[in-house]
């Protein structure tokens, strides 16, 4: 298994091309990477901590969301830019194959579990983001009131 650096290293040059796919502004790559490299590292300490992939993916998700509001005040850009690229690697596509692939070989119980996991994911994810963008967005313009001291 490779160390926390490089996975987070990896993270960011995946949320990058990702971000090139989504023709996201050249100036803003640098910003969604480190939210898909932030929110890969938070969802891997959660996970040596607590092996919850859904809990972790929440945490996961509020890191980068909260980064995604500070980024777009401070870049003046909207924050599905950096969200979007952002949450990249924490989909659970994988979780989606597998699902599917056990119900084409016949292994339906696996591919229950996997499908439960996948929407406890999928959940997860979408109440992070949520529960994000529930918090006002006078808290997020600090970072851009501290710019003009």
């Amino acid at each position: 298994m490779l160390s926390l650096l490089a996975q987070t290293a990896v993270s960011f040059v995946a949320t990058v091309s990702f971000a090139i796919l989504f023709q996201v502004p050249r100036e803003q790559y640098v910003y969604s990477g480190l939210c898909g490299a932030a929110g890969w590292l938070c969802y891997l300490l959660v996970m040596q901590n607590y092996p919850s992939p859904a809990v972790a993916s929440f945490a996961a998700v509020v890191v980068l969301t909260v980064m995604s509001r500070i980024f777009a005040v401070r870049r003046k850009t909207p924050v599905t830019v950096f969200l979007i690229c952002g949450i990249f690697p924490l989909v659970p596509g994988a979780g989606i194959y597998y699902t599917a692939y056990n119900f084409i070989i016949g292994n339906n119980q696996m591919a229950v579990a996997k499908g439960v996991e996948t929407i406890k994911i999928a959940v997860a994810i979408a109440l992070a983001v949520v529960f994000t963008f529930s918090l006002p967005t006078p808290v997020f313009r600090f970072a851009k009131s501290r710019k003009g001291r």
